[in-house]
């Protein structure tokens, strides 16, 4: 039995999923390896002049990901990784690396475009291109999304639809896995959110226009952990979200491994990759062990009539 907050009355999480042999809590490190496609991105003219900021960004492929993948490798956890298609070709090596140790690698965008900016035709476009260089390196079809800085637009879902993707990693609605409905067919939403992102405690980057105040390890370790001492008290769902220019450095990845090390020591929790918490999730709904959630999008047809009259 799970425990209970103490002077609580009723349980946090109304609707906990069960989770494979009885695990307490889901639990996924899941790193967005963007590079510098995020600065070609936004400085596309003068990307190679900024050369500082080129080398932040490069220190991920390069520098961190080793790191990441050895302290995976020795903890004999598989996770997933979710890559734009330009850095798969950019940075072959490491994606080869990724895949050697059994890791998942999901739909990032092509460039880490950002698909709510972009018409219907033009998010097509850039979604099929990087299933295309996906599938032609790892030799299938990618199964999850998540959008370039969680940037999913009103047309997004029915474009995951109909290309076949099974879950998306973008939304924040619960702490537990939902459904996402178009009225005609439906995938699986593996919810995290913004405290649970390295991007808010570590960010500072001049050129791409982020100065956030930065946290000692320490500091951002107690957020993450406490989140995941929730989830394990109430049976959520924990999916962090880690850059590795960011988190790759030497003393926040010491923290990150801490933090693995007390997971796995307070025992009883399932990591996995997206994709098989996904398939967990189907599972249940199709033998009737569980129903979760479903949200129909879009939420609104349109601007809400209220404030157009207004104007």
């Amino acid at each position: 039995m799970r425990e209970r907050v103490t002077g609580s009355r009723f349980p946090l999480l109304a609707n906990p999923p069960p989770w494979p042999d009885g695990k307490r809590c889901a639990v996924a490190f899941t790193f967005d390896m963007d590079a510098d496609s995020i600065l070609h991105l936004a400085h596309h003219k003068n990307a190679t002049n900024l050369v500082a900021t080129m080398s932040m960004l490069q220190y991920g492929p390069r520098v961190a990901m080793p790191r990441i993948l050895g302290l995976f490798r020795e903890l004999g956890i598989r996770q997933t990784f979710f890559i734009p298609a330009w850095c798969i070709e950019r940075y072959p090596e490491v994606v080869e690396a990724v895949l050697k140790d059994g890791h998942e690698i999901g739909h990032h965008g092509y460039i880490h475009e950002h698909p709510n900016e972009l018409s219907k035709d033009r998010e097509e476009y850039w979604l099929r291109r990087g299933i295309e260089v996906i599938e032609r390196v790892t030799g299938k079809r990618p199964v999850g999304y998540r959008a370039p800085s969680y940037r999913f637009s009103r047309n997004s879902l029915d474009l995951l639809l109909a290309e076949g993707f099974r879950y998306d990693a973008s939304l924040m609605g619960d702490e537990v896995p939902y459904l996402l409905s178009n009225g005609n067919g439906s995938l699986v939403e593996l919810p995290s959110h913004y405290a649970m992102d390295d991007w808010a405690h570590y960010m500072v980057g001049r050129d791409l226009n982020y100065m956030m105040p930065i946290k000692a390890p320490s500091h951002a370790m107690d957020v993450f952990r406490a989140e995941f001492d929730a989830a394990w008290r109430h049976g959520a769902l924990w999916i962090s979200v880690w850059h590795p220019f960011l988190s790759g450095r030497l003393a926040r990845f010491e923290a990150i491994a801490e933090l693995a090390h007390h997971m796995m020591e307070k025992g009883d929790v399932w990591f996995a990759p997206l994709s098989e918490i996904a398939a967990h999730v189907e599972r249940l709904v199709a033998s009737g062990a569980w129903s979760p959630r479903i949200d129909h999008l879009p939420q609104y047809p349109a601007p809400i009539p209220e404030l157009e009259a207004s104007l």
